[in-house]
């Protein structure tokens, strides 16, 4: 049995959830996002519960012994989505380099960070992007969408631990190692 699978899920006022099929939608005041979940899962919605509920059959979960993960995983996911269309989810990350820059060009992110040419990444529908001084922030609905985009900004440059200069997250702590020592007596 999942111990995530098993908890209802809690639909706030301003929130619509539409089933069909396999595919779960919802809709809130942040946009729209869909959730195609397994064939081994059943999800239901109750209009006067206000809840979502994510249930597998005794005879699934002791014939498949993925199931329980699916369960849980579908859970959490349609969760994260709700979150998502109310709250919305950010990263923030840090450019740090002497002249290293970062910007915002129509729908690209220019990166400045050591090369010869500056690295152009295109910003995915449905997120917004915005740039302070050094630091960037990575804002939408969807949690996997802003995740996935701030992960491969920090993979442009990651930091390294000598001089401490890269892309990285704001509150990600670079350990500094010591450089070669010069010179034995």
């Amino acid at each position: 049995m999942s111990r995530i699978g098993r908890k209802h899920i809690t639909v706030p006022a301003g929130v619509k959830v539409a089933i069909k099929d396999r595919t779960v939608s919802v809709t809130g005041p942040l946009g729209t996002l869909n959730f195609t979940h397994r064939p081994e899962v059943q999800v239901a919605y109750s209009e006067a519960e206000k809840a979502i509920v994510c249930t597998v059959d005794e005879k699934t979960l002791a014939s498949n012994a993925d199931a329980s993960a699916f369960w849980g995983t579908t859970r959490a996911t349609i969760n994260a989505n709700i979150e998502g269309v109310t709250k919305g989810y950010r990263k923030e990350m840090e450019v740090v380099g002497v002249g290293w820059t970062a910007a915002v060009q129509g729908d690209k992110l220019k990166l400045t960070v050591g090369f010869a040419n500056p690295i152009l990444m295109p910003i995915p529908k449905g997120l917004k992007v915005s740039v302070d001084k050094q630091f960037v922030k990575v804002e939408g609905p969807d949690k996997k969408m802003v995740g996935q985009f701030a992960s491969d900004m920090r993979a442009k440059r990651k930091p390294e631990p000598y001089n401490g200069k890269g892309i990285k997250y704001k509150e990600e702590v670079i350990k500094k190692k010591a450089g070669k020592a010069f010179g034995t007596a």
